[in-house]
């Protein structure tokens, strides 16, 4: 019997068409509406009759590239060098409307990022939508969205759809990993591969052909904001996992495996994200030999065919606009052939930052002749695509260059398969593959694996060997901003909708009833004068100093403490 699925959208754009089309559909099956383009073996994409080379499996993808570029006016070139956020981040309508038609990417789009993942933005609920939570429905939408390129537009050129994915795809109900930081800490390259097979074969599987993963930057300062995001603090390291994981999330061409954050960017002493300027101020060698020699051997060894490109700047020259580090370092030197894609903001600081561009159109050329081919962040495409107009039509880039980038986006479609395989096939596999029991199992001996236990044998006098904790504790004191709150186990680059017990929790359901378990805060995890209490430290206020005191107290009448720190 089929089932069916109500999709609810809250977008104010949705007309009543849209409501009695989208109202119930049947998850399991999802059917082009135009028949007719779709042959065994291939896709009339331009709708023409015929299989040009472009369209045609058998060529070889320069070949293909070469007949597509001929077809491809300025206004189709210049739509693929961008990414539109998916629904709710810039997207207002979760499936495709009638006003596609007018919008600016009805000549296509390079990539659609995050579209339906589940996540919309920090502390914000997943959307109560069956096409986000039910995978069927998810299926069903995301192909229902891809068929918009290969259907509505003039030569079928399909999107890319882009997504998070460094502890598992970034999607509701995706198999959860531990973060990189603590993948670092198993030091196990089969394993690490393990997790990148799986979070590749589940984002195929749930529509997402490119994944932003993994993370090459190395921890150099405790205080950075994306530590937990590292492998960790040792070059040889990162650069062993990355290459795992990488070739594990590339394997038979399954996703797109781009890598993050190129370059010299984890060399922020002291800062962290958002408007510090973070120039490294570090020597060329050393950057070399710490932080970019993982990008280096994991293009050259996994031949990922993706990386995106940092806010910072080196040596006062940002990345984003750099043609020695996007040209010279990374395609001439390191051998890469895939697209670069711009961190959020990336090429907008170019103007508002760094300050040097003059306007958009500016900032646009910088980076585009540098050797930026996708500008990713969260304004909508035409900031890009109409600032980039004009600058071709003012010479500020050339036709040539343009060729240039849209062949590079291009090679990246056409490796990954989508202009043959563009939808997903088979919903009922997606609901089979995706949170399996293996890969749950897998996902478990990372877990356990990941532990690290520094040292089981305290200072003279002291109980030694105090791990394992033993079960007839009687008197046990959990504390820390950490021990009750299961949001610190979950962040927006990994799977959503998955249940999590607190450390807090978790103790009491080992104990049971044979100890009695008392929990106290402590502190939080910051002060309220944070960051700038890092510099200049500040003495606690009274509340802050009455949660230490509950805490000592605490510890000081138990059996054991467990501190869950931050």
């Amino acid at each position: 019997m089929k089932q069916t699925y109500k999709i609810y959208s809250r977008s104010l754009l949705l007309s009543l068409f849209m409501s009695v089309l989208y109202s119930t559909v049947t998850a399991q099956v999802f059917k082009p509406k135009m028949k007719s383009i779709y042959h065994k073996g291939w896709i009339d994409l331009n709708k023409n009759g015929l299989m040009d080379v472009y369209e045609d499996p058998a060529q070889p993808i320069e070949k293909r590239i070469d007949d597509l570029l001929s077809q491809m006016t300025t206004e189709e070139k210049t739509c693929q060098m961008v990414t539109l956020y998916g629904y709710h981040r810039v997207l207002k309508d979760s499936l495709p409307t009638p006003q596609w038609k007018n919008e600016i990417w009805k000549d296509g789009i390079g990539a659609i990022d995050e579209h339906l993942n589940g996540f919309i933005g920090w502390d914000k609920p997943t959307p109560d939508l069956a096409i986000v939570r039910d995978i069927r429905a998810h299926v069903w939408a995301m192909n229902t969205t891809q068929a918009f390129f290969i259907e509505d537009t003039r030569l079928g050129i399909p999107a890319d759809f882009t997504n998070e994915g460094i502890r598992g795809v970034e999607a509701y109900g995706a198999t959860d990993f531990p973060t990189q930081l603590s993948l670092g800490a198993t030091w196990n390259k089969n394993l690490v591969h393990q997790v990148g097979r799986i979070t590749a074969v589940e984002a195929r599987a749930l529509g997402y052909s490119n994944i932003y993963a993994p993370i090459l930057d190395v921890a150099r300062d405790q205080r950075w904001g994306r530590l937990e995001e590292t492998y960790g603090e040792d070059p040889y390291l990162v650069e062993r996992l990355g290459v795992a994981m990488a070739k594990g999330m590339q394997q038979d061409n399954t996703i797109v495996a781009t890598a993050k954050h190129y370059a010299v960017y984890s060399a922020s002493f002291g800062a962290r994200e958002g408007m510090a300027r973070t120039d490294p101020q570090m020597p060329l060698r050393e950057a070399y030999a710490l932080l970019v020699s993982p990008f280096e051997r994991v293009i050259k060894e996994a031949g990922i065919m993706g990386v995106m490109a940092s806010y910072n700047d080196y040596d006062g020259e940002p990345i984003i606009g750099s043609h020695f580090w996007l040209t010279q370092k990374l395609r001439q030197e390191f051998g890469f052939k895939g697209y670069v894609v711009s961190d959020s903001d990336a090429m907008e600081y170019l103007l508002t930052k760094h300050h040097v561009a003059a306007d958009m159109e500016d900032a646009v050329s910088l980076a585009v002749n540098a050797g930026m081919d996708v500008r990713c962040t969260f304004t909508g495409p035409e900031t890009m695509i109409l600032p980039l107009r004009k600058a071709l039509l003012s010479g500020k880039v050339s036709p040539a260059t343009l060729n240039e980038r849209v062949r590079n986006i291009l090679r990246v479609k056409f490796w990954v398969g989508l202009f043959d395989e563009p939808y997903v096939k088979d919903a009922e596999a997606s609901v089979r593959t995706v949170r399996s029991a293996a890969n749950e199992a897998v996902a478990l001996q990372a877990s356990r694996e990941s532990i690290v236990l520094l040292r089981n044998a305290p200072a003279a006098g002291a109980a030694q060997n105090i791990l394992p904790l033993q079960k007839n504790l009687k008197r046990v004191a959990v504390i820390g901003p950490n021990a009750d709150d299961a949001s610190y186990s979950g962040t927006h680059y990994g799977p959503q909708g998955t249940t999590r017990i607190t450390v807090l929790q978790g103790i009491k359901n080992k104990l049971g009833n044979t100890a009695d378990v008392k929990y106290a805060k402590g502190c939080d995890i910051v002060d309220k004068h944070w960051p700038e209490s890092e510099v200049l430290p500040q003495a606690p206020d009274a509340t802050e100093q009455a949660q230490i005191d509950e805490a000592v107290s605490m510890a000081g009448n138990a059996d054991a403490v467990i501190m869950v720190m931050g």
